[in-house]
């Protein structure tokens, strides 16, 4: 049995701090409509559908000029709702596919072609219908030649254990979310959270400045994020970029969807310098994502 997700809030309000032109939310998803794009029969919740033209309106209401959409665990290894977003958006979207090790080239040209530059693996073991590393000795060949990168999805307790199996296809890796570390001083304590700043520094990783919400599982301004942030940040602010993570999945009530503007406020916190804010949210995804 599936549980149903709460639909995203409405657009709203825009950032308190000045968005740069060409600002990215580098972590979203899209679903449905899903008489067309139906979700993996075998899943672990249901969204409501959220259309392209609800993300173009997403990004809007942000001020963001570019976005990243990335196909969900609960849409298995089907791409095609993702070929549908990046097609009718092509200057502004780029795409994270989900693919199974019988990919063929001709299905991974067509995701190139129409802006996919990355694959994404769910280490994290929270979802069915993840892809995990088993996909790589197949697919890296094939997706290092294309200039793709590995984004995982994937907590730092794990991140030792599954390092030896990532570096060597030779592909950048990008872990979402901040790694899911624990929230506040405690992050800066954990082994796996201390290892995922080292690889920024030494540029043997990117990450995802997102997720402060699901760090600190508590309401705005999510305080409990604002440690390992920073550290993330301070590591090297040039592999670092920034995403909402709508529509927000696996929200449920009574627990309150986050606001985005609210998230974006987060990163301007977290980096009151202009030039470094445009570097996270403008240059960083400009060269990871080739816009």
């Amino acid at each position: 049995m599936t549980r149903l997700c709460q639909p995203p809030l409405p657009p709203g309000r825009r950032p308190s701090f000045p968005v740069p032109p060409g600002a990215c939310d580098c972590h979203t998803h899209v679903f449905g409509p899903y008489a067309r794009f139906p979700l993996a029969e075998d899943r672990s919740y249901t969204m409501p559908e959220t259309l392209v033209e609800d993300h173009a309106a997403h990004l809007d209401a942000l001020g963001f000029a570019r976005g990243v959409v990335v196909t969900a665990s609960v849409q298995g290894t089907d791409n095609s709702n993702l070929l549908d977003a990046l097609r009718r958006f092509p200057d502004r979207l780029r795409g994270i596919a989900v693919l199974g090790a019988e990919a063929t080239d001709r299905q991974i040209d067509e995701l190139h072609a129409a802006g996919t530059r990355g694959v994404r693996l769910n280490l994290a073991g929270s979802m069915r219908n993840g892809v995990g590393l088993e996909v790589l000795p197949k697919l890296a060949p094939r997706l290092r030649e294309r200039g793709w990168h590995l984004q995982v999805w994937i907590h730092v307790d794990r991140l030792a254990e599954a390092l030896p199996h990532l570096e060597p296809h030779g592909m950048a890796l990008v872990v979402d979310h901040m790694g899911k570390p624990p929230p506040g001083e405690a992050a800066l304590r954990h082994p796996g959270f201390r290892l995922l700043c080292d690889l920024l520094r030494e540029e043997r990783a990117w990450v995802k400045i997102s997720g402060a919400d699901r760090v600190d599982e508590g309401v705005a301004p999510w305080p409990g994020a604002d440690a390992p942030a920073r550290a993330l940040l301070a590591a090297n602010p040039a592999r670092c970029v920034w995403g909402s993570d709508w529509p927000h999945v696996a929200y449920y009530p009574p627990r309150p969807v986050p606001e985005d503007a609210a998230l974006a406020d987060r990163l301007a916190a977290w980096l009151p310098d202009e030039a470094l804010r445009r570097r996270v949210l403008v240059d960083n995804p400009a060269q990871l994502y080739g816009f």
